[in-house]
C-alpha cells in the first residue's frame, strides 16, 4: 500500500474553537461532540471524554503520527468513535505491546480508518463491545523474520466485539484473540500474515465470510471450543506450516460450507474432538484434509475432495467413518457407481487406510507410495470391504459434487 503523504499543518475543531493539537481539542470536547481534523499532527493523543467522536473534517485528509513512540491514539472513555483517520508511526517494540489504537474502555468504535507503520494495529485491552470495520491497516513490512511484528487486530479477555470488513497485511498474525469470547469476524481479508486468524483460548465465536490468502496458514485455531466457522475461504497458505485451517484442540465446533483452494494442506486437525465439518470444498490441496494425533468424534458429511493431490492423510489407529446415515462426500477419483439414481454410490470409498498404515510403520516404504503395487492396494480397499484397516472410510460417497468447483478455475478440468 502506498498512500499520499499530508503536509497540511494540523488544525482540530470543535464547534466554534479550533486548536493546533488534537489532544487539546479532544480534552476540550464535551460529551457527544464531535473533533474534526484536518491536516498533518504530529504526537500521541488519549481520549478521556465519553461519547466524543474523532473524524476528518468534510472534504479534507488527516493523519496522526505517533513518531515512532508508544501508542498513537489511546481511548480511555467508553462510547468514543475514531472514524476516517490516517493513524500511522507507533512504537517499534512488541514487548510494550505498541499500537496504532489502544482501546481501554467498551463500546469503542474504530471505523473507515487507514492505520499503517504500526506494531500493533487495533489492541483491545480487556474492554467489551468494540465495533472495528472496514479499516486498513498494514504492518511493517521491512521487519523481518513475520514473528518479529505485532499483530493486525488484537482482542485480549473481550466479549461481544465485531470485526467486520478489514483488510490486514504485512503484520504477524491478522486477527489474534486471547480469551477472547462471542466474537464475530465477518467479512475480512487477510493476506501476507503468518496467521490469517489465530485462536488462543477463544470459546463461543463466530468466524464467517473471511478470505485468508498467501499467508503461512490462513486460520489457526487452537485450544478453543464452540466455534462456528462458516462460509470462509482459504487460498494459497503454503508457508512454512501451509494450512488453510488448522484446528489444534478445537472441540465441539462447527466447520461449515468452507472453501479452501491450492493450500498445502486444506484442513489439518490435531487432537480435536466432535466437530462437525460439513459442506466443505477442499479443492487442489496438496493433501486436502490431514486428520492426526488424537482427533475423534468428527463427522464429516456433504464436503468435495477435488483434485487435491491426496484427498486424505490419516495418522491413526482407528477406522474414521465419514458419512452420515444416508450420505457421505464427494471425492473426485472414486468411480461412484449409483445403481439406484439416489445420488449415493453403492461402492465404499477409501481414501486413507492400509497404504498409510504401511508408510507409517515403514518410513522407508514411502518411495513407492504411487507404485502400481500400492495403487492396486487402494483400489482393493475401495471397493473389497474384506480388504480392512485403520484409516478413513466413506461408505455412501456422493455421485457428484455438491459445490461449483470449476469456478475458481479458469479452465474446466474432469472431476
Amino acid at each position: 500500500f502506498a498512500f499520499d503523504p499530508v503536509t497540511e499543518s494540523g488544525v482540530a475543531t470543535v464547534g466554534d474553537e479550533s486548536f493546533d493539537s488534537v489532544q487539546r481539542a479532544v480534552d476540550a470536547a464535551e460529551p457527544g461532540e464531535t473533533v474534526y481534523l484536518r491536516g498533518r499532527f504530529d504526537e500521541r493523543v488519549v481520549v478521556n471524554t465519553t461519547g466524543v467522536t474523532v473524524t476528518t473534517a468534510p472534504d479534507a485528509r488527516a493523519v496522526i503520527d505517533g513518531g515512532q513512540e508508544g501508542d498513537v491514539l489511546t481511548v480511555a472513555a467508553a462510547n468514543v468513535t475514531v472514524r476516517d483517520l490516517w493513524i500511522r508511526n507507533s512504537g517499534m517494540d512488541t514487548s510494550t505491546n505498541d499500537a496504532g489504537v489502544w482501546i481501554d474502555a467498551p463500546n469503542v468504535t474504530v471505523a473507515d480508518s487507514r492505520l499503517t507503520e504500526i506494531t500493533f494495529g487495533v489492541w483491545v485491552d480487556g474492554v467489551d463491545d468494540a465495533a472495528l470495520r472496514n479499516n486498513t491497516i498494514v504492518g511493517r513490512e521491512s521487519v523481518t523474520p513475520r514473528s518479529y511484528r505485532g499483530n493486525g487486530i488484537q482482542l485480549w479477555k473481550t466479549t461481544g466485539t465485531l470485526v467486520e470488513d478489514n483488510r490486514i497485511t504485512d503484520a504477524r498474525d491478522g486477527i489474534y484473540y486471547s480469551w477472547a469470547s462471542n466474537v464475530t469476524a465477518r467479512g475480512n481479508t487477510l493476506w501476507d500474515l503468518r496467521y490469517g486468524v489465530h485462536y488462543m483460548y477463544s470459546h463461543r465465536n463466530r468466524l464467517v465470510n473471511n478470505t485468508a490468502v498467501d499467508n503461512d496458514v490462513g486460520y489457526a485455531l487452537m485450544l478453543s471450543e464452540e466455534i462456528e466457522v462458516v462460509n470462509n475461504t482459504a487460498a494459497n497458505n503454503t508457508g512454512t506450516s501451509g494450512h488453510g485451517l488448522l484446528l489444534k484442540r478445537i472441540d465441539y465446533s462447527m466447520i461449515r460450507g468452507n472453501t479452501l483452494v491450492d493450500n498445502q494442506r486444506g484442513i489439518y486437525s490435531l487432537n480435536s474432538a466432535d466437530n462437525e465439518i460439513t459442506d466443505n470444498l477442499l479443492l487442489g490441496n496438496q493433501i486436502g484434509f490431514h486428520l492426526t494425533a488424537g482427533t475423534s468424534g468428527e463427522r464429516v458429511v456433504g464436503n468435495s475432495f477435488v483434485g487435491n493431490r491426496r484427498h486424505v492423510q490419516a495418522v491413526t489407529s482407528d477406522t474414521h467413518v465419514w458419512n452420515g446415515s444416508e450420505r457421505g462426500n464427494y471425492w473426485s477419483d472414486a468411480g461412484a457407481a449409483d445403481l439406484d439414481d439416489d445420488g449415493v454410490s453403492e461402492l465404499r470409498y477409501r481414501p486413507a487406510g492400509l497404504v498409510e498404515k504401511l508408510v507409517r510403520e515403514n518410513p522407508a516404504a514411502a518411495v513407492f507410495t504411487n507404485s502400481p503395487a500400492f495403487e492396486a492396494i487402494r483400489r482393493a480397499e475401495r471397493t473389497l470391504p474384506i480388504v480392512d484397516a485403520p484409516g478413513v472410510v466413506d461408505y455412501h460417497p456422493l455421485e457428484r459434487s455438491p459445490h461449483d468447483w470449476r469456478d475458481h478455475y479458469a479452465r474446466d478440468r474432469d472431476d
